[in-house]
């Protein structure tokens, strides 16, 4: 599975990305606009999500769980600094798909106990997207927290993400995740349509 996160470049805005994801065959697409207003993200977030409903895809936001709330987007991702997953299972109740940020075994756990749908685990490698990078978890990190996952007997998919690019996609599948998610790789690519293309191929293939 492959998600795009959006971001916005001196070529690209957010909803260019996002339909070039779509384009592309990409059916998870995250809103990401971090120090945007709810204000600001409403109208994005609108055809966004008219976007996603075009293509059959799943539109997350990030971090705004009244949003997601008010608009009927089909969930949220939580970061470490965002409101609690548990929080938001409250605020949304089960109908809404909430995914949580890990960097280790105790947030994957913490996440599992709070009724999260999904872990976005990273950093792969160093990622100039992100702001206050965790530790790097590279390949073997992967490994370890998958194995841990399994003794702990947690099963909850498991999306890398940080710094990731096509040639990584083959190793990073063989460790054991559910998907992988992107940003930068596809925005900064030649042909991003075709980018996206070549990055679902490269997830399937294991």
């Amino acid at each position: 599975m492959l998600q795009f996160i959006s971001h916005y470049t001196d070529r690209y805005t957010y909803l260019d990305g996002i339909r070039m994801a779509l384009e592309g065959g990409c059916r998870w697409i995250q809103l990401r606009m971090k120090h945007a207003t709810d204000d600001e993200v409403r109208p994005v977030a609108l055809q966004a999500m008219q976007l996603c409903k075009a293509y059959g895809a799943k539109l997350i936001i990030d971090d705004r769980v009244a949003l997601v709330k008010e608009l009927g987007a089909d969930g949220v991702h939580l970061g470490k600094n965002d409101m609690p997953v548990a929080e938001a299972r409250k605020l949304l109740g089960s109908q809404f798909i909430i995914g949580g940020t890990a960097n280790t075994f105790e947030d994957i756990l913490l996440h599992y106990k709070s009724s999260a749908d999904y872990i976005g685990c990273g950093p792969f490698r160093f990622t100039t997207t992100k702001e206050k990078l965790a530790p790097v978890l590279g390949l073997e990190g992967y490994r370890s927290l998958l194995e841990q996952m399994r003794e702990a007997k947690i099963q909850l998919p498991l999306v890398a993400i940080g710094g990731i690019s096509a040639e990584d996609i083959p190793a990073l599948m063989r460790t054991g995740v559910s998907g992988i998610a992107v940003s930068g790789a596809v925005l900064r690519a030649q042909d991003p349509v075709a980018e996206v293309k070549q990055l679902i191929k490269l997830t399937q293939e294991i």
